[in-house]
């Protein structure tokens, strides 16, 4: 079987930024934190019901809405409570997402004493007036001082988020976050294009945004840059030194499984390949989630969701996730995850060879440069 994640999703932010398309909720009333502790242990105790003996996981990732919106005693109860349900792994990545405006020195040295050894924290732009069409709560200089309390409580294993396309960004103004975001020293960057998602207020209300070519030609120019600084491009929109690709992000990518618990989380289990492997969606609304009876109402009626995914479908679900890679895929690995054959890719595997958008080395697939940029097409091709 395939290494094993956990996502933990955390619900709610101070403020709902309007590009966001995540399930977070803006705080309105306080928190019920030991509550919602409490329903996530319930809600993993659950899932790890689907297996047979208990299995090692080997990353967290607590991301949201904002998780370091919760107390480092509330963080305490429930990793410990996730370590007396499941063996982890000696290495274990334990990732905490954090927004700038949320920083506390000592909150953060107490993130560190409880075993988190992976921060990720969403700047977006170190621009103040990027941050404010943004909707953010921080401005540049509180964004520098959380990398700052970050790197001063211990975590040498930091991600900054940053996003490009702005409104009204200028490429001067690209490479200036970029070179920012470098000079703080984090070990991975994410760098991702602002996308108008339905459901959000940009979608309802679009900002004017820079025409396509500028944003392609900002983009190529940032992305040099980072080349230059050692920040290795492994993903479409992760970049890393040597030694810090983010472990539990890959397993995504790599079409590993993971448990998701919490409001809206999803979660991908194989159990028997290639006819029982799963999907699982929680209740969106926290309000629902609290009142889930784990495990009574476990995939029942207006509760947690399971779907299997259907043999016709794997192939898409496989390629699209591995194809986001620099390195791509591995045919054996494809028959190993999947229980398929490396047949079940065709045609689709050969048109994409003979147009140049992938290439094949011995039993290693990947994109093409041509390819990386017409990844969309290639998915298409796919689709059964």
């Amino acid at each position: 079987m395939p290494p094993l994640s956990l996502y933990i999703h955390f619900p709610w932010c101070i403020q709902k930024c309007p590009y966001c398309d995540f399930n977070s909720h803006a705080v309105k009333t306080g928190i019920p934190e030991m509550q919602y502790v409490a329903a996530l242990l319930a809600d993993l105790r659950a899932d790890l019901s689907l297996f047979d003996t208990p299995p090692s996981i080997h990353s967290i990732f607590m991301g949201g809405g904002t998780p370091s919106l919760f107390s480092p005693a509330a963080l305490q109860q429930l990793l410990a409570g996730v370590k007396q349900l499941a063996d982890l792994s000696s290495n274990c990545e334990i990732t905490l997402e954090a927004n700038p405006g949320t920083f506390e020195s000592a909150k953060f040295q107490a993130f560190r004493d409880l075993g988190i050894n992976r921060l990720s924290i969403g700047i977006q732009s170190f621009n103040d007036r990027h941050l404010k069409s943004l909707g953010r709560i921080h401005d540049a200089e509180q964004a520098v001082n959380a990398v700052n309390i970050a790197l001063r409580a211990g975590f040498d294993n930091l991600n900054l988020d940053l996003m490009f396309g702005l409104p009204a960004q200028t490429q001067a103004e690209a490479l200036a976050d970029i070179n920012t975001a470098i000079s703080l020293k984090p070990t991975h960057i994410s760098f991702y294009q602002l996308t108008l998602e339905p459901n959000t207020y940009f979608y309802k209300f679009p900002p004017k945004l820079p025409e396509d070519e500028s944003i392609f030609a900002l983009q190529k120019a940032c992305q040099r840059i980072l080349a230059r600084n050692g920040y290795r491009q492994y993903e479409i929109s992760a970049y890393a030194k040597p030694g810090y690709q983010s472990r539990h992000n890959r397993n995504y990518w790599q079409f590993g499984d993971y448990l998701g618990i919490g409001a809206g989380a999803h979660g991908k289990i194989s159990r028997t390949l290639p006819r029982d492997i799963i999907r699982t969606a929680k209740p969106k609304s926290p309000e629902q989630y609290l009142k889930q009876d784990y495990p009574s109402t476990l995939f029942g009626a207006n509760s947690s969701s399971r779907e299997t995914i259907s043999i016709e479908q794997l192939p898409l679900e496989f390629v699209m996730n591995h194809l986001r890679l620099k390195e791509g895929f591995n045919l054996d690995d494809y028959r190993a995850l999947t229980g398929l054959a490396p047949e079940t890719l065709e045609p689709a595997l050969t048109e994409c060879l003979n147009q140049g958008l992938l290439i094949k080395h011995q039993q290693q697939v990947f994109c093409s440069e041509q390819g990386w940029d017409f990844l969309d097409e290639i998915l298409e091709k796919f689709i059964p």
